[in-house]
């Protein structure tokens, strides 16, 4: 997933909500973003900024409490069981919920919204496939899958799987049927104020732009117990320097998109909090174990080479204030991630005796990366270039290839590069989505490491996904990871910095790695 962003500096919107500016009554809270979005249809929508504007307006059956991705908590569910290997899970639904409009949620309403997600075939029609959805009565649901789903909970908080008003979005073209793709008529409704029922969320949508801003307003029916705090929510389309202006000056104001250097320039600013933490990326270099592709990088004493050769805290410093070492491919926020202490360190004598072993200590590789790429401030050229200088104080001799996104990342899927500079992050919260990274799976076949490469890890693996107790899970994937770290073509570099900056007039205002920031959790001081 390597996402793009643009933005644009709306006048209109700073002249009718300068920051924090608001009635009497309840103020306003605003929300500096680059957008990323193409609607808020919760079902079509997987982009970070509908993510943020969703979970304001619809209730998920499970959700994330002040960036806690670790333990998604019930939301609209009130008790769950899991049966069967983790294939059947069986959800009891909170009772007197009611949508904006007053009309009550059953569990017909989450048997729509599901199968609706599945059945648009859309871009996160993906988090639910081969699950079946049907309602036991009222007040509960029955999920199955193919395959067991521990993760399953934390997928259920992703806005995607938000629960819609399935009479009202019916009304005006929505469906669930196995058509959905081409017959659904709804997303022109949700994206006006018009569709401000469909959802149960303590705000409703109040005006929608997908370039400059998008006005919430406080639910007069919210059945929740935390009544909505602000009396609007506005989220403005801002680059990032403007959004260091509007934060400095504001009150009631959060930005997203700060870099870690603009982020130093409030240093001592009292009236702001400003949170630097590790990013959700994952930075991490690439030996391609298929002999087909090179000669050289499936040479298992040539990856040893690699991974003690690495200077670690240099790539770190690549990335500025904030950023850490990558101890796995997990990330730190997340069930199962190695801590500090279990993370490769630099061990030049190692990397070149293993270099001196590998008969190919003559042998150059190119080193690929996508050349015009920047996430969380870091540029993969700059960081490659650390990598070259690193392996070459090792005695690996290392050349750089850079070239355009759109043609280094079709020779990544396809398993064409020999030694390569990538990064990942998650579809879902949960260690399961980082399996892919295991023998046979869809970032080890990128790594050409078939099935069958390495038994004791897919067995490792195999295991972890019929795992459903928190405690067993989080063991065995630290367990994956170090064996993925000793025996693995993958070396994981760093985790960049996320900057998140919101004025001290406001409470509970932190980053959330899937919502960027959850709105409904935020009140004023």
């Amino acid at each position: 997933m390597l996402p793009l962003a643009t933005a644009a500096v709306v006048a209109s919107a700073l002249a009718a909500y300068p920051g924090g500016a608001g009635s009497s009554v309840a103020p306003t809270l605003v929300v500096d973003n680059s957008f990323v979005m193409k609607t808020s249809d919760p079902q079509r929508a997987y982009e970070p900024t509908s993510f943020a504007v969703d979970r304001a307006i619809y209730d998920t059956l499970f959700t994330f409490e002040r960036g806690d991705l670790a333990h998604p908590i019930p939301l609209l569910v009130k008790s769950w069981k899991a049966g069967n290997g983790a294939t059947s899970f069986t959800f009891r639904l909170e009772k007197n919920v009611y949508f904006a409009d007053g009309t009550p949620l059953t569990s017909a309403d989450v048997v729509f919204s599901l199968r609706r997600l599945v059945n648009l075939k859309g871009s996160p029609a993906f988090l639910l496939a081969g699950v079946t959805v049907s309602a036991k009565g009222r007040d509960a649901v029955v999920m199955r899958s193919r395959t067991p789903m521990p993760q399953l909970p934390s997928i259920l908080a992703a806005p995607p799987t938000a629960i819609i008003n399935s009479k009202l979005v019916e009304a005006h073209g929505g469906t669930d049927a196995a058509n959905a793709a081409t017959a659904d008529k709804a997303e022109q409704w949700f994206n006006s104020s018009a569709s401000a029922g469909a959802g149960s969320g303590p705000y409703t949508l109040k005006s929608y732009s997908a370039t400059s801003q998008i006005v919430l307003t406080a639910s007069k029916r919210y059945w929740g117990s935390k009544k909505p705090r602000f009396g609007s929510v506005v989220f403005r389309n801002m680059p990032a320097a403007t959004q260091l202006l509007n934060v400095a000056r504001g009150s009631h104001e959060i930005a997203i998109d700060l870099s870690s250097q603009q982020a130093q320039t409030l240093a001592g600013n009292h009236k702001l909090r400003v949170s630097l933490q590790p990013s959700t990326w994952v930075f991490y270099l690439v030996s391609n174990d298929d002999p087909q592709i090179s000669t050289v990088t499936p040479n298992k004493q040539f990856q040893r080479a690699v991974r003690y050769g690495l200077d670690y805290e240099g790539i770190v410093s690549v990335a500025g204030p904030g950023a850490i070492q990558a101890a796995g491919v997990i990330p730190s926020m997340l069930l199962g991630s190695l801590p500090k202490k279990l993370a490769i360190e630099q061990n030049l004598a190692k990397a070149r005796a293993a270099l001196a072993a590998s008969g190919v200590a003559n042998e150059q590789v190119t080193l690929e990366y996508p050349s015009d790429l920047t996430l969380n401030g870091v540029s993969f050229a700059t960081l490659a270039q650390k990598v070259q200088a690193s392996l070459q104080s090792a005695g690996i001799d290392v050349t750089l290839s850079g070239s355009p996104i759109a043609s280094w990342l079709p020779r990544w899927r396809d398993g064409k590069l020999a030694f390569a500079l990538s990064a990942a992050t998650f579809d879902y919260p949960d260690p399961g989505d980082y399996l892919v990274f295991t023998p046979g799976e869809l970032i080890g076949n990128h790594a050409g490491w078939p099935k069958g490469s390495d038994p004791a890890i897919e067995q490792l693996a195999a295991k972890a996904l019929f795992t459903t107790a928190p405690t067993a899970r989080k063991s065995l994937y630290q367990q994956l990871q170090l064996q993925l770290n000793e025996r693995g073509p993958f070396f994981p570099l760093m985790q960049p910095a996320q900057v998140f900056v919101a004025t001290a007039d406001l409470r509970n205002a932190v980053f959330d790695a899937v919502y960027q920031v959850d709105v409904t959790q935020v009140s004023s001081t």
